[in-house]
């Protein structure tokens, strides 16, 4: 899998979340078996370039490359200056958003909104493509709504702009996180352009991530929702794909241990007071399924501090 200069050691991408994909997600899922990791969304708003959260959400210090940062916006000139701002701070990759279904976001024309606006779309890749020299990807979804699936246009008009690859949630943005994804459009667009192109939604397994590799011919895969609290998910998926096995499941002690290092990591990355309550999240996602995770949940979710997290969740895993 190529994007530009960089040779990806696989075919598997974790996809950009909002409140999710902070760096020590990120790295955690490199380091278990991800390709590339997208960083979550950072507003071309020149106006908060200088806020302490999108300093966070542009942090990469000392993370394994190359490293992606995805920016959203609907002003080409605004989205091309966050585009510069960020290589100038570290990016390798710019990653464009055009697929956030979110309300708050498309009710500003942004994200998944800009689907219905190709001529739009045409300047900001113009725009963006045009202020930095490293490579610069496209994520969208089918389409609007069922009745308008563009995708096939839009993937023709990344590639024409000098987009270097291109990510196809399979849903429009009137489905939301709704149904079932369906690959027939990004298959389409495989078909149609020349450029990478990789295909997200609902891959939760690494026969499922196969059948998509098989049925779409993309050049690889974004994984979502499936890495929460499930970071092994590319470790399995990565050597299903090479060897036709699958590997056993993560034992208890090592759940217990990746989480307990990605909590350390989140409270160094945040401070105590927002990395305790970052981490809840987390906590809940990686206990799901488990005996009593239920309790456990209920009680670590209202603790104040990192000494009563750490100490909750040893216990419980004990």
């Amino acid at each position: 899998m190529q994007i530009g200069s960089y040779t990806l050691k696989n075919r598997l991408v974790l996809a950009p979340m909002a409140g999710v994909t902070d760096r020590p997600f990120r790295q955690l899922c490199k380091e278990l078996g991800a390709g590339m990791a997208v960083s979550e969304m950072i507003s071309s708003n020149s106006l908060l370039w200088g806020s302490e959260k999108t300093k966070r959400r542009a942090d990469q210090d000392g993370e394994t490359e190359p490293r992606c940062v995805q920016i959203v916006g609907a002003d080409p000139q605004l989205l091309a200056k966050a585009a510069q701002y960020n290589v100038e701070n570290g990016a390798q990759i710019i990653d464009i958003n055009m697929g956030c279904p979110a309300k708050k976001i498309c009710h500003v024309m942004a994200g998944s909104a800009l689907l219905k606006n190709e001529t739009l779309v045409g300047k900001i890749l113009d725009a963006v493509v045009s202020a930095v020299d490293i490579p610069v990807t496209l994520k969208i979804r089918t389409g609007w709504d069922k009745e308008h699936r563009n995708g096939v246009r839009i993937a023709k008009i990344a590639e024409q702009a000098g987009a270097q690859a291109i990510a196809v949630h399979g849903r429009t943005r009137a489905c939301g996180f709704s149904g079932e994804a369906e690959y027939d459009i990004i298959s389409a667009v495989k078909t149609m352009v020349k450029i990478p192109v990789i295909a997200n939604g609902d891959i939760r397994t690494p026969e499922k991530a196969k059948y998509v590799l098989d049925y779409t011919g993309a050049d690889a895969i974004m994984i979502g929702r499936g890495a929460l609290g499930f970071p092994w998910i590319f470790r399995e998926i990565d050597h299903y794909l090479k060897t036709g096995e699958k590997l056993p499941s993560p034992s208890i002690i090592e759940i217990r241990d990746t989480l307990l290092a990605h909590l350390n990591m989140l409270y160094q990355f945040y401070g105590e007071y927002t990395g305790v309550r970052i981490a809840r999240k987390h906590l809940s996602w990686y206990s799901k399924g488990q005996p009593n995770g239920t309790v456990f949940r209920n009680t670590v979710n209202r603790v104040e501090s990192r000494i009563e997290q750490i100490n909750l969740t040893k216990a419980f895993f004990e």
